[in-house]
């Protein structure tokens, strides 16, 4: 049976679910948005006819799915307002978008027997839509009732992506992973960047430099894991290079320091992890790298 979906909501996540779930053969049921413009782009993306509104309540009475796609902070007030006044149909499930909280933001809605979820696809969505599916081939989290769950993988799945089960306790950790994987690791890399253009390599070709030692570690990451993907001089036990970094960074760079150390005292964790150098070492490593 085709399944009918809402959307609240209709910035970028929003537009980017209303266009993929109808190529996906789900029919539009009803747009809300705060702006009538954005509810009304998304039903002309959508091929939608009916009646297109900023009141959310109004625009889920025949759907079977209801995502909302608001900014975080609107989450659990708009679940609330729906509790209070929306109508649903039976079986419906309504879903957030957020990365960061979990269908507890919904908890009003469930107060009142409807199944909640959360859906989130790791991934951002381009401020113009493309012919290019945004959901093909990437991760999306899922978490919430047996219900939402079910039927969330299932909208995963034909949306193009790949669906992974999250603990609904655990979502802000979840968050958190992806911020470092992505915002931490840019910062990481500045600072690289930075301090090969402080050796005299040119600028443009600093990532040059860098980009087949970062994608080879990358790959030992994915092949070998953390622990066992670990090089370089604290892994070995190096003290008097580690010693000398540090001497270097604090003399010249010294705005980058304190990165350093703390990912170094992180990176004597690994190898200690990996009974790669001694107790003695580890020690000596943590007295160079301390604050």
């Amino acid at each position: 049976m085709t399944k009918r979906f809402a959307v609240i909501g209709c910035g970028r996540a929003g537009m980017a679910f209303a266009s993929r779930l109808t190529a996906a053969g789900y029919t539009p049921a009803g747009f809300a948005s705060r702006s009538l413009k954005s509810a009304r782009r998304a039903g002309e993306i959508s091929g939608f006819s009916g009646e297109l509104t900023n009141k959310p309540n109004d625009a889920v009475a025949e759907a079977d799915i209801v995502l909302i796609t608001t900014p975080d902070a609107a989450i659990r007030p708009t679940a609330q307002a729906l509790a209070r006044t929306g109508r649903f149909r039976q079986g419906c499930a309504v879903f957030h978008a957020s990365g960061a909280l979990s269908s507890s933001e919904l908890s009003a809605l469930g107060e009142k027997g409807v199944s909640t979820g959360s859906i989130h696809p790791l991934q951002s969505f381009p401020a113009i839509l493309s012919e290019k599916n945004p959901f093909e081939g990437i991760m999306i989290g899922i978490e919430g009732d047996r219900q939402a769950a079910e039927t969330g993988r299932q909208m995963a799945v034909d949306l193009g992506g790949f669906p992974f089960s999250i603990e609904t306790g655990g979502k802000m950790r979840y968050h958190a992973a992806a911020v470092v994987a992505s915002n931490y690791l840019v910062t990481l890399m500045k600072t690289a960047l930075d301090l090969l253009s402080a050796s005299g390599v040119p600028s443009e070709s600093r990532f040059a430099v860098l980009k087949p030692l970062i994608m080879g570690t990358l790959s030992n990451i994915e092949n070998a894991g953390p622990v066992d993907a670990l090089t370089g001089p604290i892994v070995r036990g190096d003290t008097d290079i580690v010693r000398a970094h540090v001497a270097e960074i604090e003399k010249h760079n010294p705005e980058m320091i304190s990165l350093y150390k703390m990912m170094g005292r992180h990176t004597v964790d690994i190898a200690s992890v990996r009974n790669s150098i001694s107790g003695d070492v580890r020690q000596q490593l943590l007295d160079i790298l301390a604050d």
